[in-house]
């Protein structure tokens, strides 16, 4: 009897950690998102319109490697979750609140996209913050 009350618990636990990986997944493909968006940035400017041409007093250059930065970061920081890693956990949060308000700043060069992947964010920083603990439990 006490058996299938720990099966049940393990199982619950394992239940919940999937969201965790889901976040390191979705931290995953949001790293390859920032990195495609700052290669365009840097590779063709005139990708992105905008009335002024520039974004929070930066170039799309300085948008570009910013973003690349950022999305290797995050590549990282979701491969890391995925493992398990209890760094990651905090890191995680972090770069994807880092990452939102870095998309606010581009949300008129881009706003569509900007909107979708600070969304995005918003998921990942949930799964972490109210499932974290079981992965780390795991």
């Amino acid at each position: 009897m006490g058996d299938s009350r720990d099966v049940r618990a393990s199982r619950t636990t394992s239940a919940w950690a999937g969201w965790v990986v889901f976040a390191g997944v979705m931290a995953v493909i949001v790293g390859f998102f920032n990195i495609i968006q700052g290669l365009v940035a840097l590779f063709d400017d005139q990708y992105f319109v905008v009335a002024g041409g520039d974004l929070l007093l930066l170039d799309f250059t300085a948008w570009g490697w910013i973003h690349l930065l950022v999305g290797v970061v995050m590549l990282v920081v979701g491969f890391g979750i995925m493992r398990g890693s209890p760094w990651s956990l905090v890191a995680g949060v972090v770069i994807a609140g880092a990452q939102a308000i870095l998309q606010l700043g581009f949300l008129a060069a881009y706003p569509v996209w900007s909107i979708l992947i600070i969304a995005l964010d918003v998921v990942v920083i949930y799964a972490l913050i109210v499932h974290g603990r079981e992965m780390a439990d795991r």
